[in-house]
């Protein structure tokens, strides 16, 4: 089931949710909005790649060198750099057995706990991702492939990602913390 807002708690898909996030969830929501754009585009891209790749194997019996990777680092861009798009619409998967059955408080409570945890494991992934990137881009490591492209370019995708994820997890604990004290 789609993790959504506990009973009494603002859905947070309404555009007065939204505009309560201030200048940076503002500021976020349209990069969150530009890079859906891009990760549709990367999607595509990629999907046209893998056919060329088939395609060419297939009919002209031709060894490809460089499509495999290119299409897994446009996958790796697009899963990545919209994860925080999706935790703007609570769109992750979460239990939510134990919502119907906890008070609304209890609810609260429960929530801003699971966005903490949250907030502290991908802190932890995207600060790992980072130091990658720096060794991968220092190191001037490549994969090992014949076409050898730069591991930083994922690692960096990995990166990004992670970072908006983390902005937007700690704009919604914000949030949460406002809204608490105005209850």
């Amino acid at each position: 089931m789609m993790h959504g807002p506990a009973a009494g708690q603002a859905d947070p898909t309404s555009a007065a949710h939204r505009e309560t996030g201030g200048v940076l969830g503002h500021a976020l929501a349209w990069v969150n909005r530009a890079i859906l754009l891009a990760a549709a585009l990367a999607l595509i891209a990629a999907c046209g790649i893998l056919s060329y790749s088939v395609a060419v194997r297939s009919l002209f019996h031709s060894a490809t060198y460089w499509q495999d990777e290119a299409a897994v680092f446009l996958l790796v861009g697009a899963t990545f750099l919209t994860a925080a798009f999706v935790q703007s619409q609570r769109g992750h998967i979460g239990i939510e057995a134990f919502t119907g059955l906890l008070p609304p408080l209890v609810n609260r409570i429960r929530l801003l706990l699971v966005d903490i945890a949250s907030l502290a494991f991908c802190a932890f992934f995207a600060w790992k991702s980072w130091t990658l990137t720096h060794e991968a881009w220092v190191d001037g490591q490549v994969s090992n492939s014949i076409w050898s492209p730069p591991l930083a370019i994922p690692y960096a995708l990995m990166a990004a990602g992670m970072t908006l994820l983390c902005l937007q997890i700690a704009l919604q604990i914000a949030q949460a913390l406002k809204n608490w004290n105005r209850s």
